[in-house]
């Protein structure tokens, strides 16, 4: 079993940064990717930002230039840097582990963007 603690979100104004952390907990030696989610109310569940452990990124358009995710494999770690922060990126963050055939959720984080 895989534990994924997540810390960094918060409150900041329009404009300002965040950074978000997620550690895993357990084995996910070898392949996996590790990503950021977001969950705004009303609306579904999003992909922001993922790495794989062979160091492959991928963004969503939203967030593209904005934000910037990387990753500790020593300290299976991974990491969301959010610069220019909207008022409409208020929203909870999930981090999300796959590995094998499984899908790991940390437990959320509320970040808001206040205009």
């Amino acid at each position: 079993q895989v534990q994924l603690v997540e810390s960094g979100g918060g409150l900041v104004q329009a404009g300002g940064s965040l950074r978000l952390s997620c550690a895993a907990f357990g084995n996910i030696f070898g392949d996996n990717s590790m990503g950021w989610y977001r969950q705004a109310p009303g609306k579904q569940r999003e992909l922001l930002a993922a790495v794989t452990s062979g160091g492959g990124t991928n963004y969503a358009d939203s967030v593209k230039g904005r934000f910037t995710i990387s990753r500790d494999n020593v300290k299976n770690t991974v990491y969301l840097q959010m610069n220019s922060l909207k008022p409409e990126d208020t929203a909870v963050y999930y981090c999300n582990v796959r590995h094998l055939w499984h899908n790991y959720w940390g437990q959320g984080t509320q970040v808001t963007v206040s205009s």
